[in-house]
């Protein structure tokens, strides 16, 4: 159990970020331990052969299943969306003596070294210390390789989970403020009175003196939190709500009357919609060109079963009262 003390400083201090960086560097660990069945299992399926001609033996070396994971490769996102490029290039930037480091420590950690190779492993890892500039050329090479064939091709599909979370988490913040919001994060994380308790494998405390909290909705972070407590800013990362329906393909439901009676994409559209989302997004899910995804919702929004709101140049809908009745009329019949 790692405690974290909020004081009210930190309080005030607490913030989202999405970051694909983190989203790389966690599905190594999906890829080493996951079930081709399991949450992720569609995507590990479809990345599995597209992996084969990267040097995993470095990647599954400095991403282990379980334990420590280096600092220096979960570098803290400045902005609320920073692209993938612009967080490797944070990696790319790290002290070496850091690396050195880090890579160090993960060599001797006990749980993260379990499991059979831990010789070739630890004997990669102290070629990596004793030459930590060169080798963290490596790995940035290694782990813009891995994001082109692994993540990019469905990053528009995770953002949009990630961000719909981020929407949930401030309706969250506005009804019950933030204790509620931090309560309902994950279930290995509760908050009890000015302490945040997240349930790890091992006992840890930290203050966050005055530095806030960075909060990562990360899809494959599952089924574990992320902590970070290091300077300059502790970070906790969760798995997004709806994470169990991110790989699957939408569909009306079999004989669904209301398919029949508004169209089957309107239908799935409908249903998808229990969160705002963008058109980007909504495209993302359904394969579908924006302009022809735009038909279908302005449809959907004419005949009150939909709503609409801009947030900054984005706009997002979402199902209104009306087609919130029509939908579970539905499901019931």
């Amino acid at each position: 159990m790692i405690s974290l003390h909020l004081g009210v400083e930190d309080l005030g201090r607490v913030r989202f970020a999405l970051s694909p960086t983190w989203e790389a560097v966690t599905s190594l660990r999906t890829l080493s331990v996951g079930a081709n069945l399991g949450v992720h299992g569609w995507w590990l399926r479809t990345v599995r052969p597209a992996v084969g001609q990267l040097d995993l033996r470095l990647l599954t070396a400095i991403v282990r299943p379980r334990g420590y994971l280096p600092d220096f490769l979960q570098p803290l996102p400045p902005r609320r969306a920073p692209s993938f490029e612009a967080g490797l290039a944070l990696i790319a930037a790290t002290d070496p003596e850091l690396v050195a480091t880090e890579l160090a420590h993960l060599a001797q950690h006990r749980v993260a070294q379990e499991g059979p190779g831990r010789a070739a492993r630890v004997e990669l890892l102290q070629e990596l210390v004793a030459d930590p500039a060169a080798g963290l050329v490596r790995i940035v090479a290694e782990l813009r390789r891995y994001w082109t064939v692994a993540l990019a091709p469905y990053w528009p599909r995770v953002r949009a989970l990630l961000e719909a979370d981020l929407i949930y988490r401030l309706d969250q913040l506005a009804i019950g403020g933030v204790h509620q919001m931090l309560d309902t994060l994950h279930p290995l994380i509760s908050i009890h009175g000015d302490t945040l308790r997240v349930v790890k494998y091992y006992d840890g405390h930290a203050d966050l003196r005055q530095r806030g909290l960075l909060l990562i909705p990360c899809a494959f972070a599952w089924p574990d939190a992320i902590v970070r407590t290091a300077d300059p800013q502790p970070a906790l990362s969760y798995s997004p709500r709806g994470l169990g329906r991110l790989w699957e393909t939408p569909r009306a439901r079999r004989g669904s009357p209301l398919a029949g009676v508004i169209g089957r994409t309107r239908a799935v559209l409908l249903a998808q919609l229990d969160l705002p989302m963008t058109t980007t997004q909504l495209a993302a899910q359904f394969s579908l060109s924006a302009p022809t995804l735009n038909v279908h919702l302005k449809a959907l929004q004419a005949a009150g079963l939909l709503t609409s709101h801009r947030d900054g140049r984005a706009v997002r809908y979402t199902r209104t009262d009306l087609g919130e009745r029509l939908l579970t009329g539905t499901e019931v019949g």
